[in-house]
């Protein structure tokens, strides 16, 4: 695909649901395709369909909500060109930028003033060996990570990469998330704190303010 055309499935003002930016008013670009299936996921939706706009279409819509936040999201942003580009206009508006990315795509190409929300996959996910283990080096105090967890063993496993690797120390924050009704968020706190993990729990806003199963919000 070019990089003046993206497939986008929606573009909608809401609250920023997640990461450290939760609660924020936020302009959401959610691009249409992923390469992964998560045993978990909740935007299936997103996975083909949307339509087909001119790059500069994208940037229009997208700042017409006039929010000071926007996130590209998707599906897989990354997966097309053109959001590289329109990252960089966004930026050059004075809009902070947001990327939510499966950590499997090549992180280096995204424009530095962008805020990078990088999803390491756990087993629970069924998608784990697609890590990107090359984009931890790329990652700056600018980033966060997340991890979503399905159970003890993925939060195990989570526990175990964010000591080895120091991952606290080299981004903004370390978010973890329970799988929303799969994993208890009670219980998700209690080890963390048993653990003295330097981690931000991570829920999804949006799904406490509307119903979970509600779409473009």
């Amino acid at each position: 695909m070019r990089d003046d055309v993206l497939m986008i499935h929606e573009i909608y003002a809401s609250i920023q649901g997640e990461s450290s930016f939760a609660g924020l008013p936020c302009t959401f670009v959610r691009t249409t395709g992923c390469n992964l299936r998560c045993s978990w996921c909740d935007t299936t939706q997103a996975f083909y369909g949307g339509e087909k706009l001119a790059r500069a279409e994208v940037l229009r819509r997208a700042l017409a909500h006039n929010t000071p936040l926007v996130e590209l999201t998707g599906g897989e942003p990354l997966l097309q060109p053109g959001v590289l580009p329109l990252m960089r206009e966004l930026c050059d508006a004075g809009k902070t930028v947001l990327i939510e990315t499966s950590g499997e795509r090549d992180i280096s190409l995204v424009d530095p003033r962008v805020h990078r929300i990088v999803d390491v996959k756990a087993p629970g996910s069924g998608e784990s060996a697609k890590n990107r283990s090359a984009n931890l080096a790329l990652l700056t105090p600018r980033d966060e990570l997340k991890f979503v967890l399905l159970d003890r063993a993925d939060y195990e496993w989570a526990r175990a990469l964010i000591q080895r690797e120091a991952l606290h120390e080299r981004v903004r924050h370390v978010l973890l998330s329970p799988v929303h009704g799969v994993l208890d968020p009670q219980q998700l706190v209690a080890w963390t704190l048993e653990d003295a993990l330097p981690v931000r729990v991570n829920l999804q806003l949006h799904k406490y303010v509307w119903s979970p199963l509600t779409q473009g919000v």
